[in-house]
């Protein structure tokens, strides 16, 4: 492995791939199955959980979330993030930023925020 690559991890490769085409398909049934009921999708006031297609659709925050999921993912604590500037402390990003962890086991969207 290359100094500063990520280990890559199969399941969590396809698990991003699955969660990129659902995106551009917009097919919401399927990116809810793949996301935590608790679900961050804003930070000031905080909102999670149901209500966040209707935020995502009214807010027009579809391509920002493709953008997003089309960057490479880093380690960041106990989550895999996007984009990889998110995760360097240095830079102070503060843009749209999305979060994947593994939950019993299995990899789950778990916010997806800017600010």
């Amino acid at each position: 492995m290359k100094p500063g690559q990520e280990s890559t991890d199969v399941d969590f490769d396809g698990f991003v791939s699955r969660l990129r085409k659902a995106v551009a398909a917009r097919d919401v049934n399927t990116i809810a199955s793949m996301m935590t009921p608790n679900f961050g999708y804003q930070l000031e006031p905080p909102l999670e959980g149901d209500g966040v297609f209707k935020y995502w659709e009214e807010n027009n925050i579809w391509p920002e979330l493709e953008g997003i999921l089309s960057e490479k993912f880093v380690k960041k604590q106990e989550y895999m993030v996007a984009p990889p500037q998110f995760a360097d402390p240095s830079l102070n990003y503060n843009g749209y930023r999305a979060g994947i962890r593994r939950v019993n086991g299995s990899w789950k969207f778990f916010y997806f925020v800017n600010g």
